[in-house]
């Protein structure tokens, strides 16, 4: 009587996330993320076990056959489900459709050739098989594609090895003890239907979790970059400026900005698509130039930052020229024209900051910097303006760093700054 009772209640909570999934689903209208794959799954499960509270004793008939066959479907509705959820698109109704042919014929010749309590056995089997890779995909998920969830799948892992023991141990019992393991009022049953009861109650909230955290992750990341680029905006900077100088081990940086000469022109003669690509290519030459841990910005327009870290001037100065010739080289097509883009870039350093107070001070220098360049006849790379109290390290004549001043807009030996 209790272990009814468990598996009605068990029918009522896998109907209802069954419903609260689909209602899920419908909000979600470009992407299901598995919701209304997960949907069916809990519908399949829960007609299950309907249709075992009401077929009575474990024996053959078409019930039983049903039941069967929807307990072994539901499950791999969910593992296609979370395929889903991963951006794995697969399709559902023709493998389940298939699936449960083939395990309806399976059941029939297990049943005329060893009997029922081997149907038994063959479903206990297959589900603990079937729950085995389960375990194992999550597991291997938290360490490659679902990293960024690899708590929440190592739980999940567990859960379903909770099960897939369940399923192993009742089939092992119905092996050795035959039906008696499938007693209704029997302890394992109990048991293996709480377990039941227990995912049915935390699974479901774990998947919604999960979509919540998905969704959270894909907004915050879309509130941080330039969905024309997919570089960081300027709010994406300032978050990542801050977590590297609240590290005890931040280092100085640098910032250069960087634009693109003539922008206006390659809109105005090719058209607003074939800047939208110039700016794509630029952001992506910028990328392959860039060193590992630096970060690239687009400021708005045709306007990039790239904050360097770990250098000194010399080093900044190698990475700007850097940029500045691999944007010289690119050769953007025109489809429309039939032509090739080539454009340049301008690029303006700041002094060296190391806190991100001074951020706003290092912009405006760079900025000052990259009007010089732009009024010098664009196409170059230029310094903020220094004083008499600054310097910086650049190759000297003999091909080793010489500590520079800048005096009257001239670089001077640092000892002879007085001069």
């Amino acid at each position: 009587m209790v272990t009814t009772v468990i598996l009605g209640m068990l029918c009522l909570y896998l109907l209802c996330f069954s419903a609260m999934f689909m209602l899920i689903s419908t909000r979600l209208v470009d992407r299901k993320m598995g919701m209304d794959v997960f949907a069916l799954g809990s519908l399949l499960l829960g007609l299950a076990y309907i249709l075992q509270l009401v077929g009575g004793a474990p024996g053959w008939s078409v019930l039983s056959v049903i039941n069967h066959s929807l307990t072994l479907c539901a499950p791999v509705t969910y593992a296609l489900g979370a395929m889903r959820f991963f951006e794995r698109p697969t399709p559902v109704l023709r493998p389940l459709l298939v699936l449960a042919a083939t395990y309806t014929g399976a059941q029939a010749l297990v049943q005329f050739s060893l009997g029922n309590e081997a149907r038994h056995a063959l479903l206990a089997g297959a589900c603990a098989l079937l729950f085995l890779l389960m375990t194992g995909a999550a597991l291997h998920g938290s360490r490659t594609f679902a990293r960024d969830l690899r708590v929440e799948m190592r739980v999940i892992a567990a859960l379903i090895a909770g099960i897939c023991a369940l399923n192993a141990g009742k089939f092992v019992m119905i092996v050795s003890g035959g039906m008696a393991a499938l007693d209704m009022n029997g302890g394992f049953q109990k048991v293996f239907y709480l377990y039941m009861s227990f995912l049915a109650t935390v699974l479901p909230p774990c998947a919604v979790w999960l979509v919540l955290r998905r969704l959270t992750d894909e907004l915050r990341s879309l509130a941080a970059h330039d969905p024309l680029t997919r570089l960081l905006n300027r709010r994406g900077l300032m978050g990542a400026l801050e977590a590297h100088f609240r590290s005890r081990s931040a280092e100085p940086a640098f910032l250069l900005i960087v634009d693109i000469d003539h922008f206006k022109r390659i809109n105005d003669t090719h058209g607003h698509n074939s800047g939208d690509l110039v700016l794509c290519r630029v952001a992506e030459a910028l990328n392959n130039t860039a060193r590992q841990g630096d970060l690239i910005c687009r400021l708005g327009g045709e306007e990039f930052v790239v904050v360097a870290f770990g250098s000194d001037g010399a080093g900044v100065l190698q990475l700007a020229e850097r940029m500045r010739a691999a944007i010289e080289n690119l050769e953007v097509p025109d489809a429309t024209r039939n032509q090739i883009i080539r454009c340049t870039a301008t690029i303006g350093l700041s002094h060296s900051f190391d806190n991100l107070q001074a951020f706003d001070e290092c912009l405006q220098q760079a900025d000052a910097a990259l009007y010089r360049g732009k009024a010098a006849g664009r196409n170059r790379v230029e310094w903020a303006p220094y004083d008499s109290q600054s310097w910086l390290m650049l190759p000297g004549q003999d091909g080793h760093l010489a500590r520079l001043c800048i005096v009257d807009d001239k670089p001077r030996s640092w000892d002879q700054r007085q001069d």
